[in-house]
């Protein structure tokens, strides 16, 4: 949705289709134009570009990593079948096609500190599989067919608006709802849990300037983009300077603390920096201060709703 409000700010709240599965709350209903799409239903797909005259498609569906590994059958038919159909429109409607990756596109195997854009990936989660594929396909498709693809692995991204959505550096929202309820976080990876993390307006505004940019700029069609990257001790102790009695016990969980072990501490963004002039404006002290003050708003706005 924020994406979706940055782009209607530039281009016009008519210009920007919003689509999901489910149904949308009535914010996002009224805020602009809202469709049903189905990223398993080719002919709807292929109807709803052709009757809108789509010229950008940002293709956000996919199971994230801890709930992929729950179900991989599902996993693999909407983060691959689903990103096959997303492919095969782009390039049959001439499309510029965003589609993410992620930090999981990275494994046991890869650089960890830093990760560069191009190295060995070999993930191990069907979530990085799949964005692996994804990488590859569009890039295939960019050389072979002239397809305007573009991808940015995303670190793990914060955001006082979204509820975690099974991902491995969820901890990282959670902490922070739990800072303001309750003053007791349970954390699933270990203390010192090094992983990249980036604020949503930094990946919001990544995303729409990377799309602004001159295809003939772009040395990649798949870029890094880092912001900072920090622990769960770190974050706690950031947090503890506004709210003291924040309390913090860690039991990790194997399934995403392996996930955790495997990927990158660190991005190595240069290109992305040299290509198209990316820079973050939060850091943690930043991005803590942002979250505690919007959080705190939307706890009291809540609370005023419910007494009502």
């Amino acid at each position: 949705v924020g994406l979706a409000q940055m782009l209607r700010n530039q281009y016009g709240p008519e210009s920007v289709i919003l689509s999901d599965i489910k149904k949308p709350p009535a914010h996002v209903y009224t805020s602009g134009p809202f469709v049903y799409a189905d990223v398993l239903d080719y002919n709807h797909l292929r109807e709803l570009i052709i009757n809108n005259r789509i010229t950008w498609l940002v293709h956000y569906s996919a199971l994230l990593s801890a709930v992929g590994e729950a179900n991989v059958a599902l996993a693999r038919k909407i983060n691959i079948t689903g990103l096959h159909n997303i492919l095969d429109l782009a390039q049959e409607n001439c499309l510029r096609l965003f589609v993410p990756s992620t930090i999981g596109a990275f494994g046991p195997s890869s650089p960890r500190d830093p990760a560069p854009d191009l190295c060995v990936q070999r993930p191990r989660t069907i979530y990085g599989v799949s964005k692996v594929h994804g990488e590859l396909m569009g890039e295939y498709l960019h050389h072979k067919y002239g397809l305007d693809f573009r991808c940015l692995r995303y670190p793990g991204v914060i955001s006082v608006n979204t509820p975690p959505g099974g991902g491995t550096t969820d901890y990282a929202v959670q902490i922070f709802h739990d800072a303001l309820s309750t003053g007791h976080h349970e954390c699933y990876l270990r203390p010192d849990t090094r992983l990249p993390m980036m604020h949503i307006s930094d990946c919001h505004r990544a995303t729409v300037e990377f799309m602004q940019t001159p295809e003939c700029q772009l040395s990649l069609r798949t870029y890094n983009i880092a912001a900072m990257s920090f622990t769960p001790e770190e974050v706690a102790q950031e947090i503890r300077k506004h709210l003291p009695h924040l309390k913090v016990t860690y039991n990790p969980d194997s399934v995403r603390q392996t996930i955790a072990d495997s990927w990158p501490v660190r991005f190595d963004d240069s290109n992305a920096r040299r290509d198209w002039g990316w820079a973050p404006a939060f850091g943690l002290e930043e991005l803590v201060k942002d979250m505690l003050a919007n959080r705190n708003h939307s706890h009291k706005l809540l609370k005023t709703i419910h007494q009502c």
